[in-house]
């Protein structure tokens, strides 16, 4: 069973920097795509962005120029690292796993809160 460990999340100010790490287990990760997503309260999940097995990277518009994803094959871990982070960046993060033949996410992470004060 596949296992994804998100961790980095906390509270930042407007224009601050995080970086979220998300730790896979028990996967191809070499083949995987890689997502992360948030929830916002009383709003759905959305996908923040994905990379592929290999490296490729999409982005929400909302994200975009402002977030990154890297992937280290070497530690089955994806980064995201968050830039000029603003209060509407507010939400639970969580990663994803999606198979080169699947079209929706396999498996997720538990998520990891992050904060912006204003």
């Amino acid at each position: 069973q596949v296992q994804l460990v998100e961790s980095g999340g906390g509270l930042v100010q407007s224009g601050g920097s995080l970086r979220l790490s998300c730790a896979a287990s028990r996967i191809a990760f070499r083949v995987a795509n890689i997502g992360w997503y948030r929830q916002a309260p009383g709003k759905e999940r959305e996908l923040v962005g994905e990379i592929s097995g290999g490296g490729q990277t999409t982005y929400a518009e909302s994200v975009k120029d402002r977030f990154t994803l890297s992937r280290d094959n070497g530690k089955n871990t994806v980064y995201l690292q968050m830039n000029n982070v603003k209060p509407e960046d507010t939400a639970v993060y969580y990663c994803s796993s999606r198979g080169p033949l699947s079209w929706r996410p396999d498996a997720w992470g538990q998520g990891t809160q992050v904060t912006v004060s204003s």
